[in-house]
């Protein structure tokens, strides 16, 4: 078979790249060029935007030549910047909390990349380096959970339409990552030991807003002021650390204004919701005539799947409460078994 595999010059995709060629495949590498220079100052994180990004691609293409297969390079920064920034940059800017990689999935790797690939390159299946696996059932697709718990990613994979789950394939999904730096180590891949990327953009996230500090008031649900900031888009919902407010009890973000540049702030009960909406379902184990949706819901990526929860049109409740429900990220509805039922973002 031949198979494209998206190479970031970590090691998960050149281990996902490194066994599909060992199972007798066809591999070509593929890279996304997303980072222009001179347009962002950027930092030294770990992450998948950043000026560190001629290390990366020079890393892909000397572990493509070493294995012995192809590889191609794709300038994708032009649509990384409409799609992805753009769409942070206005997400932030009307208080919401947005989740880049979410869209970045959708719109760049499983779409723009694989559409610019199949030009200039002949493949059956595209393949990635992502922590999840595929399951098939009654013609349907659906992510599920990964082997491994801790580096699980299918959170971020809920917006994948069906055509593109049906030619995508996850190698490491089955896989602990322990296992995997293992393998890199065995192969002598200079990146076994590399990082793994923290977040997607490796300098301050403000910079990409690029907005001028309105200083405004931090105040309390019942409407006191407590304190100032200098730009609400710098808060996000559940926020904790950076308030600067001394209170006997921690005071978590609850709700963010624009219109009166407020950033509201409350307890922990405050800052927990029983029933919120959704929005832009997209649908995976479940289907839209499933009616009533019931499972585990995870309402950001660094947390876990929390039941019982229940989806009704695009209602969402939790009986037992979930903390921090931020508008723009995004719920994720999962089965016992870890399959992906539905995701939508929140509003």
């Amino acid at each position: 078979m031949k198979i494209a595999v998206g190479l970031s010059g970590g090691v998960d995709s050149a281990v996902a790249a490194l066994l599909l060629k060992r199972g007798g495949h066809e591999v070509t590498g593929v890279t996304m060029k997303l980072w222009r220079e001179g347009v962002f100052k950027g930092g030294d994180r770990d992450a998948c935007f950043g000026p560190g990004e001629a290390d990366d691609i020079a890393a892909a293409e000397s572990f493509c030549s070493r294995i012995g297969i192809s590889h191609c390079v794709f300038d994708c920064s032009e649509e990384y910047m409409r799609t992805v920034l753009d769409y942070f940059k206005r997400e932030r800017e009307a208080g919401r909390t947005p989740n880049p990689c979410v869209v970045c999935n959708r719109r760049l790797k499983f779409g723009f990349l694989p559409e610019m690939a199949s030009r200039s390159v002949e493949f059956d299946r595209f393949a990635t380096g992502h922590y999840a696996q595929i399951v098939e059932k009654d013609g349907r697709f659906a992510v599920a959970r990964a082997a491994d718990v801790r580096k699980d990613q299918s959170y971020f994979l809920w917006g994948l339409s069906q055509t593109q789950l049906a030619r995508a394939m996850f190698p490491l999904g089955g896989m602990v990552k322990d296992e995997v730096r293992r393998i890199a180590r065995e192969a002598e891949l200079p990146m076994a030991e590399k990082h793994d990327s923290q977040d997607f953009y490796s300098g301050d996230c403000n910079e990409l807003i690029g907005a001028a500090d309105v200083p405004g008031n931090i105040v309390s649900t019942d409407g006191r002021t407590l304190g100032r900031h200098c730009g609400y888009w710098h808060y996000t919902i559940g926020q904790r650390q950076g308030l600067g407010i001394a209170a006997k009890e921690p005071y978590y973000v609850v709700r963010i204004s624009k219109d009166r540049n407020e950033v509201v702030v409350g307890t922990r009960a405050e800052a927990t919701s029983t029933e919120f909406r959704i929005t832009g379902i997209n649908w995976m184990a479940a289907t839209p005539d499933s009616g009533r949706v019931e499972g585990m819901v995870k309402i950001r990526s660094t947390g876990t799947p929390v039941g019982p929860a229940f989806l009704e049109g695009d209602v969402v409740r939790a009986p037992n409460g979930l903390f921090g429900v931020a508008p723009g990220q995004s719920a994720v509805f999962y089965s016992p078994e870890g399959l992906i039922l539905c995701g939508g973002v929140i509003v």
